[in-house]
């Protein structure tokens, strides 16, 4: 489906650099993925999927950042397209890309925005521990040549296990989509919160929101 072009005024450079650096941070795991981009005003809230389908979790990264002009956009478009304008627009205005994204399952429903409830912290060092354990057991248990559905199950499987102890109900991929989009760093000392509402979950860290429910409860 063609859309009409829409355009996203960012305020400045760090902006520009900051939805840049998400959205190809997201593509980076997940190339033929999507980005769906909600304006609330003067902030643009923008997910993206890392971890989906293989009869495992939803998790969905959330970048919130402010835009120099009031928006009502609510687009969901490939990744690679918003990419290559971010590449080549010189900003700071950004034309969205005007084909929209088929079959986007898990952008049909979006985290709540309010009413969650505090249930825990968790220590960014030991989510970076549990991203990497959880890739190591990826690549350990899908060697070259293994069918696509193949790993999408063994991907379902490792990142809907527990984040830890403390948080067994939380999926493991909380902390692979934190890792990968750079919402944790090794350097970190505040605490990621976590929450609840309803079948959803969410950590919370200074550069971003890790929103999470299992298949189960699709």
């Amino acid at each position: 489906m063609t859309m009409a072009l829409q355009v996203l005024a960012l305020p400045d450079g760090h902006a520009w650099s900051d939805l840049s650096t998400f959205v190809n941070r997201a593509k980076r795991v997940d190339p033929d993925g999507a980005a769906r981009l909600v304006g609330h005003g003067e902030i643009l809230a923008v997910y993206a999927s890392p971890v989906h389908g293989g009869g495992g979790p939803t998790v969905i990264g959330l970048r919130a950042m402010r835009l120099a002009e009031r928006s009502t956009i609510d687009v969901t478009v490939p990744l690679a397209a918003l990419c290559d304008r971010l590449a080549h627009q010189p900003g700071p205005k950004l034309s969205v890309p005007p084909n929209d994204a088929p079959g986007v399952v898990w952008a049909g429903v979006l985290p709540p925005r309010d009413g969650w409830t505090p249930v825990g912290v968790v220590d960014p060092v030991r989510v970076i521990d549990r991203a990497a354990a959880g890739i190591a057991e990826v690549t350990a248990g899908a060697p070259a040549g293994s069918g696509a559905a193949a790993v999408a199950a063994l991907r379902g499987k490792v990142w809907g296990g527990p984040l830890s102890r403390e948080l067994p109900q939380v999926p493991a991929g909380v902390a692979f989509v934190a890792d990968s989009l750079g919402f944790v760093a090794p350097t970190d000392t505040a605490l990621l919160g976590v929450y609840r509402n309803g079948p959803w979950w969410r950590a919370s860290s200074p550069r971003g929101h890790i929103m999470a429910r299992q298949p189960s409860l699709s």
